[in-house]
């Protein structure tokens, strides 16, 4: 039976149930007056009732024709739910899940909340710092996007720049070294704070270039956290090598100093990643859309020493 229904004919049945009048339901949905009347003939078998027969002054719904009136415009409008789904501007009631570690997330999701709250304000996000096996988690369903130091999208993942920036020095404001002339000499003299992080990434190319020019000291202070790093490097004599995003947004909290290091380091890029399986779907491109905005906002102003 239901392989014998074409959805026009349930749209044909629409029209007919609400004006009872086949020529007015054939202008209403842009057919002939012959087609409809075609459609009614066609209902009247599949339902195997008279649906509208002929009153005084219009056509009259059976009992039949009157429970159908009742039950259509639920299915029709989960049918056009189905067909034309849009994320409506604050409808979004559900939770999302992004991987972002913590130094990205201290710049995207200052000018990223504020957005969701006004445009969503029933959407829960959750964040996550790990980026390792983000891309199978991704192609799971497990998390939604993923935003860090990625450089290509693997085939099936689909990948959009949110910002470059590049390295800068973090150091205490009354650091002993701003005191001297600034030069390759004097960076090689500094014990460093580091973040433990995957050498895949941004972080671990910069700690693998300053190694190569003997620029690193061998045992840095290794910690987890930006802010904690951040926070070390402003009761000691360490330097902290961050994003000059993440860089002015801490020094901004610690009363720390920026500085340019003495030999240009490769560029840091943060992108936003995703599986093909959810390219489409306008929740999570609406949600694409308000990260990318919000990472448009994150451009700080100049170092304070070049």
């Amino acid at each position: 039976m239901l392989a014998s229904i074409d959805l026009r004919l349930l749209l044909a049945l629409e029209a007919l149930l609400e004006h009872l009048n086949v020529t007015h339901a054939a202008r209403h949905t842009g057919v002939s007056q012959p087609s409809m009347s075609r459609s009614l003939t066609r209902l009247r078998e599949i339902f195997n009732d008279d649906l509208l027969v002929r009153g005084s002054s219009s056509l009259v719904p059976t009992p039949q024709a009157e429970r159908l009136a009742k039950i259509l415009p639920t299915v029709l409008d989960a049918v056009r739910a189905m067909i034309d789904r849009s994320c409506a501007q604050g409808e979004w009631r559900s939770k999302a899940t992004m991987v972002m570690p913590d130094h990205q997330a201290l710049i995207l999701l200052p000018p990223l909340l504020p957005l969701l709250r006004e445009n969503a304000p029933n959407l829960d996000i959750v964040t996550d710092p790990l980026l390792a096996s983000a891309l199978r988690r991704l192609e799971q369903g497990e998390i939604h996007l993923a935003i860090g130091q990625i450089d290509a999208a693997p085939l099936g993942y689909l990948r959009r720049t949110l910002y470059a920036d590049r390295f800068v020095c973090l150091l205490r404001h009354d650091h002993p070294a701003l005191a001297r002339e600034w030069t390759i000499d004097t960076f090689a003299t500094l014990h460093h704070a580091a973040l433990a992080s995957d050498s895949k990434d941004g972080f671990g190319r910069v700690h693998d270039e300053l190694v190569k020019l003997d620029l690193l000291d061998r045992d840095p202070v290794l910690v987890s956290n930006i802010l904690t790093a951040a926070a070390s490097v402003a009761t000691s004599d360490l330097v902290l090598i961050v994003p000059r995003r993440v860089a002015t947004r801490i020094a901004a909290l610690l009363h720390l100093a920026i500085v340019d290091p003495p030999v240009e380091l490769t560029p840091y890029e943060v992108a936003l990643i995703w599986h093909e399986r959810c390219h489409r779907d306008p929740e999570q491109r609406w949600l694409r859309h308000e990260i990318t905005a919000a990472a448009l906002q994150t451009e700080p102003g100049q170092t304070s020493r070049q």
